[in-house]
């Protein structure tokens, strides 16, 4: 087995490779001025297990263009198997027909993901009608979880949390981080109004005295679902907030967003970013073995 970074894995391969107690190599990897992208395995992967570490942030069309491509070009050069390990995949949230003629770009993510790898392993998939990863590819599939790491940060940093998910797709996750710990959880009631305003309501009465508000969320991207959640609680008399989140995407400024709100972000290191203080690379190469 070799593991081979891609642009946007190197944050993580290299630690992955060292638990592993495996060789490592990155892949070279540059554009040409008109946009076209070059690659290059730099070690021999001849009949070796390639684990090609990609997470899809940022520039994702290109990412998954490079995936493939590695891939492809692995086999080619004579690997046995690849497997893609993708810390944060994109294209999950469209997964079915809303209006006439939309494209379900989660099928056809799958589709060219099958036609190149042997195995993917993803963190914490963003799912929604889908429980598992096995309707979704052809390809053998794992369905990894952050969740005890999240809870293992909890546990050793905030005292008496009380664990919140802001609305009825993060609740799993927060409902499963607050099982680990042992402590009470609750899910807020979301109505999404616009791509970026939410309306956020309570489903129960709580007793917020005391407590470390501590909001568990799969993916935090602006921000303003937070913001509004925390807006909510404090009108209830909480007052100080923690978000915890597997995958940092962070656009639109949601860091300084958050901090003007006094609202503490952690996230895993699935993307790289400033809040980024937990690291996963351990659940990934334990998938591996």
């Amino acid at each position: 087995m070799i593991i081979v970074s891609c642009s946007h894995g190197k944050h993580l391969a290299k630690n992955i490779a060292n638990k592993l107690k495996k060789p490592y190599s990155e892949l070279e990897f540059k554009r040409f001025p008109d946009g076209e992208i070059y690659l290059r395995f730099l070690k021999n992967v001849k009949n070796k297990t390639v684990v090609l570490i990609q997470s899809f942030y940022d520039n994702i069309n290109d990412n998954l263009i490079e995936a493939m491509f590695a891939a492809h070009t692995a086999k080619d050069l004579g690997a046995k198997k690849v497997f893609l390990a993708a810390p944060y995949f994109p294209y999950l949230r469209q997964d079915k027909r809303f209006k006439p003629g939309e494209c379900i770009s989660l099928r056809e993510t799958a589709r060219l993901i099958d036609n190149c790898v042997d195995q993917i392993s993803i963190i914490d998939p963003h799912l929604h009608r889908e429980k598992d990863l096995h309707h979704i590819f052809k390809t053998k599939s794992l369905k990894l979880t952050s969740n005890p790491y999240i809870a293992s940060y909890i546990k050793k940093n905030i005292k008496n949390p009380l664990i919140i998910g802001p609305d009825w797709e993060s609740y799993k996750w927060a409902k499963s981080v607050a099982e680990l710990i042992g402590c009470e959880s609750l899910i807020l009631q979301k109505k999404r109004l616009t791509g970026r305003k939410v309306k956020i309501t309570l489903s129960k009465k709580i007793d917020l005295k005391g407590k470390n508000i501590v909001i568990v969320d799969d993916i935090i991207s602006t921000g303003n679902t937070i913001i509004e959640t925390v807006n909510n609680l404090k009108r209830l008399g909480a007052k100080k907030f923690t978000c915890l989140g597997v995958h940092g995407i962070l656009v639109e400024d949601a860091l300084k967003k958050l901090k003007k709100a006094n609202v503490g972000v952690i996230t895993t290191n699935t993307i790289p970013n400033k809040a980024a203080k937990i690291d996963i690379s351990g659940l990934i190469a334990e998938s591996l073995k």
